[in-house]
């Protein structure tokens, strides 16, 4: 799907999303700065001047199958809520769930995880356990038919679907997303994109890694990052230099 971007709008939002981030992460740590961003991504998406046209509602979870790629800091973010809100019979379940989607996609390349469905550990009921704390892919992912969403999923190999997204709900989003990076990065942190299910696999079984994190190093000794190429930034950034 093709949307125009306001580019005036994304630049607006990149640069206030900026600085204040740069703020937060330097005075409340990573962790803390990404819980506070991710409240104002979420207000910005429901401020969207097209967000009435969103087909997600609760119960529906098609999206809740395909690849989902997290941030460092969100995974910690999403293993502290784990251990404060879920009991130890809850926990170990899920981490059997977790470790065994991470032997799973491990094997897989990125197109082949991306034509593969797996169910979110996450998922339960139609719904999300972990809604608060959801990764930003999570966050920013708003169809506007869900038949297309439905359609990914009973087809995970056809990769001509293209669900139809709501235009500035996805660029307010996604610049977003790319602003608060782009502050993390600055500061000297991870900013990869790990699959989910490695990444948490990742953080329960080396608990060293948040430690290498907040020393600003690379997290995790078993899982490789991606880079994840710039949408917004490199036009606010032409803009500058003009």
């Amino acid at each position: 799907m093709e949307i125009s971007i306001d580019i005036a709008a994304v630049r607006r939002l990149i640069r206030t999303e900026h600085s204040q981030a740069c703020v937060e992460i330097e005075a409340r740590g990573p962790v803390a700065a990404l819980a506070a961003s991710q409240l104002r991504h979420d207000e910005r998406l429901a401020g969207a001047a097209d967000a009435d046209t969103l087909a997600c509602k609760d119960g529906c979870s098609w999206c809740c199958h395909f690849t989902v790629d997290v941030r460092a800091a969100e995974a910690f973010r999403i293993v502290d809520f784990v251990t404060g809100h879920f009991s130890p019979q809850q926990r170990a379940a899920l981490q059997q769930e977790v470790f065994a989607n991470s032997a799973e996609v491990a094997k897989l390349s990125e197109i082949e995880r991306m034509q593969r469905t797996v169910k979110c550990p996450f998922l339960d009921g139609g719904r999300c356990t972990i809604y608060a704390v959801r990764p930003q892919t999570c966050r920013n992912y708003h169809a506007t038919d869900s038949a297309g969403c439905r359609q990914s999923f009973e087809q995970p190999q056809n990769m001509d679907i293209d669900p139809e997204f709501a235009p500035l709900v996805y660029q307010a989003g996604g610049a977003h997303i790319e602003a608060f990076s782009k502050a993390m990065a600055e500061a000297g942190y991870d900013v990869a994109a790990y699959e989910l299910n490695m990444a948490l696999g990742a953080v329960w079984r080396q608990p060293e890694a948040r430690l290498r994190f907040e020393a600003k190093q690379k997290p995790f000794t078993s899982v490789a990052g991606e880079d994840v190429p710039s949408e917004f930034m490199d036009d606010d950034e032409d803009e500058e230099d003009r």
